[in-house]
């Protein structure tokens, strides 16, 4: 059995599929050494996605007349379920637009993960699209990093099998908020495949031999997991044993390693400080929606929950919204937390949220604008999601 796995793990990762004409990133089979994710032919905007561990190494000088360092590389993905929130945004996608300046990165949608749950057909479809717009507008630059549909990558799913075998159910059952969510809704209302997704969060990373995975706090759990299924896999079927047998040998995957911001990591609910920023959540009250209009904001900043003490202070364990709002009005208004904490240490609350909302507002117009103007091209266009990103010289 030992063999068998093996020579799958090798087809994954020495092989590469090919992609189809119609689509911008479906792979159809697997010929080269390299992962490559295209764009349909037609554009020329070239989305990459260079798989192979030898792409993310420094090219030596015998193998190359002037030497080259690669950019390490970052993979990052956010579900298409519910609207993207304030705490999307600020945790993970504008974290992004620094990244892809400085790294390889791969920024996808990752709408199997959003199936764990019950979900509307029609519904996912249309935010799949919707989140691929809000990229862009977020500053996503195609140019400079691959972006795609995890779905239409069938290796993610290929791989997550083949990783399962290898995983021991005990090391998913001490997940946290598998236990979380299964203990809210009941055993025979959740599926297995809540309880398995790490595993496929695991192939989202591993797949592309991944240097550095932005993580917020929560996800450390699900990363050390992927950590954990690396390193067991290369002790399995790498290594001098398995060159023998076929294998190449050696590490099979790249242990990739966390790279969490300073702020911003976990954005709190407006309704409760000590619980995240969530699409789930039943009341909208508790987030910011990126595409949420002025008034809206305006009320749910006036209506978020606060405290009675007379000043405003960041890490007080025992002002938890205090430190969440003061963390976002910081992060949108692009100061210091040393100049937040001056300027608003003798404010009050009827103070203070007025200068909030100001500073949300201000800072999420230029990505509804953007976001508009995508939206507006893709309905007239007759963009869907199978076709998404393909029109991006029109917006």
């Amino acid at each position: 059995m030992g063999r068998a796995i093996l020579s799958h793990l090798l087809i994954l990762s020495n092989s590469a599929p090919l992609l189809s004409s119609s689509s911008i990133s479906k792979l159809n089979g697997f010929a080269s050494r390299s992962v490559q994710i295209r764009q349909n032919s037609k554009y020329s905007n070239g989305f990459r996605c260079y798989c192979d561990v030898s792409h993310s190494q420094q090219t030596s000088p015998e193998n190359s007349p002037t030497s080259v360092t690669v950019k390490k590389r970052i993979v990052s993905g956010v579900q298409p379920t519910g609207s993207i929130h304030l705490g999307n945004y600020l945790g993970a996608i504008k974290n992004w637009i620094a990244l892809q300046n400085t790294y390889e990165t791969l920024f996808f949608i990752v709408d199997l993960h959003a199936i764990t749950l019950p979900y509307d057909t029609k519904e996912l479809s249309k935010a799949t699209r919707d989140t691929a717009a809000i990229y862009l507008a977020c500053g996503i630059d195609a140019s400079k990093a691959s972006v795609f549909v995890q779905s239409h990558v069938h290796a993610h799913v290929e791989l997550m099998w083949l990783l399962s075998s290898a995983t021991p159910i005990g090391w998913l059952n001490r997940m946290i908020q598998f236990k979380e969510k299964s203990r809210k809704a009941g055993d025979e209302n959740v599926g297995v495949a809540l309880l398995t997704y790490p595993v496929l969060m695991a192939s989202d990373i591993l797949l592309y031999q991944s240097d550095f995975v932005p993580v917020g706090e929560d996800q450390k759990q699900h990363l050390e997991l992927t950590r954990e299924l690396a390193e067991r896999v290369n002790y399995l079927y790498g290594g001098r044993k398995w060159k023998k047998l076929g294998g190449r040998g050696g590490a099979i995957f790249k242990v990739p390693e966390p790279l969490i911001p300073p702020a911003g990591a976990r954005v709190m609910s407006l309704t409760d400080g000590l619980s995240k920023m969530s699409k789930s959540a039943p009341s909208d009250q508790s987030r910011i929606n990126l595409l949420d209009p002025k008034d809206v904001i305006a009320n749910k900043i006036k209506r978020c929950k606060t405290d009675s003490f007379s000043a405003l202070e960041f890490d007080n364990p025992e002002r938890p919204e205090c430190n969440n709002l003061l963390s976002v009005y910081q992060l949108v208004s692009g100061k210091t937390k040393e100049d937040v904490a001056k300027e608003c240490q003798g404010l009050n609350w009827g103070s203070f949220k007025p200068l909030l909302t100001d500073a949300l507002i201000e800072h999420l117009h230029p990505i509804q604008f953007q976001s508009n103007m995508i939206f507006s091209t893709w309905l007239l266009t007759g963009v869907h999601e199978n076709q998404l990103l393909s029109d991006l010289q029109l917006v």
